[in-house]
């Protein structure tokens, strides 16, 4: 007698109905950030003691012009000088001599822990310990020549000192941790290659610590630029002092602070997509990093409903059943 097959009609699979998630604190959050943002550009425009047309027209001024300038030479050169010698700070800590190592750490260990105001205000007065500044052999034999020490240390180059000297020991922290995201296999297989410490150094190690030594460099950069702000009291025609001069005499103290602000806003903004593309340029070939951030966050400004992905739906497996 033959036997029949029977596929029950539970094989067929029942539809899915997908529902989606509702994130209704993402709209009430929107609605409540762009309500408080039109009522503080709403009172910024219309009170009057902003002064406005102050603030624009000072805004080119040749004097503020002139502070902006030396702003960002300082910046320059106090990142060049904290940038060297973070890196030397950072190769010295990680050698294996302890007296490089231990110098290394006490000069971290003093420029990070006195305020930077101080460090200003000791280089700028510097005469009071040593009114002359001598060439000689050290313990031995007479001084060559003697120099008077206001003649040399300038309230620029105590500026620059105060400035670069400090910047060179948190860069030191930074580029320490960079070369330490290297994988020290690394630097065995170029070693057992036959290159030598430094060549190891310049074309394996330091090339890929400069993803991570970048972004916190970049902060320190734009952090820089507003540190400059101390200099004015060491008499430094920066920016802010020259603010201070021209409010000293007209006393129109808040639109010249919002001029002043205006165009730290505008370098730090600059310099912040600088460093976007500097990233961008060293994280080349990283996939997760290779899409567009600005189409991000556009797509990020309206709140969406997450649709779950449905999940595979298989089918009963047929049971056997059958009638003689």
């Amino acid at each position: 007698m033959m036997r029949e097959t029977v596929v029950g009609a539970s094989s067929e699979a029942a539809p899915t109905t997908v529902v989606p998630v509702r994130r209704w604190g993402q709209w009430v959050a929107t609605v409540v950030i762009l309500l408080l943002l039109a009522i503080l550009v709403q009172s910024v425009a219309t009170n009057p003691n902003f002064e406005w047309p102050t603030v624009f027209g000072y805004f080119l001024d040749g004097r503020i012009v002139s502070g902006l300038g030396m702003t960002l030479l300082l910046t320059v050169i106090a990142m060049v000088i904290g940038v060297v010698l973070g890196v030397v700070l950072a190769v010295g800590r990680q050698s294996r001599n302890i007296v490089v190592s231990g110098a290394a750490s006490g000069y971290v260990w003093f420029f990070r822990g006195t305020p930077l105001l101080v460090q200003l205000i000791f280089w700028f007065n510097l005469a009071a310990l040593y009114p002359t500044l001598g060439i000689g052999i050290p313990f031995f034999g007479p001084t060559f020549a003697e120099y008077d020490t206001n003649a040399i240390i300038t309230p620029f180059l105590a500026a620059i000192l105060g400035l670069g000297l400090n910047e060179g020991a948190y860069m030191s922290e930074i580029v320490r941790a960079g070369l330490l995201s290297v994988d020290p296999g690394q630097t065995d297989a170029a070693e057992a290659l036959g290159m030598r410490k430094g060549q190891v150094f310049r074309r394996i190690v330091l090339p890929q610590a400069m993803r991570v030594i970048i972004p916190p460099t970049g902060n320190e950069t734009i952090s820089m630029l507003k540190t400059t702000a101390l200099v004015s009291v060491i008499a430094i025609p920066d920016l802010l002092f020259a603010v201070q001069v021209i409010y000293s005499r007209n006393f129109d103290v808040i639109p010249l602070l919002i001029t002043a602000s205006l165009w730290y806003l505008i370098v730090t903004s600059i310099l912040s997509v600088g460093q976007y593309f500097i990233e961008r340029r060293f994280k080349r070939g990283d996939r997760a990093r290779e899409r567009s951030y600005f189409a991000e966050w556009v797509a990020g400004l309206v709140p969406r409903h997450h649709t779950p992905e449905p999940a595979p739906v298989t089918a009963p497996i047929p049971t056997e059943g059958g009638t003689r």
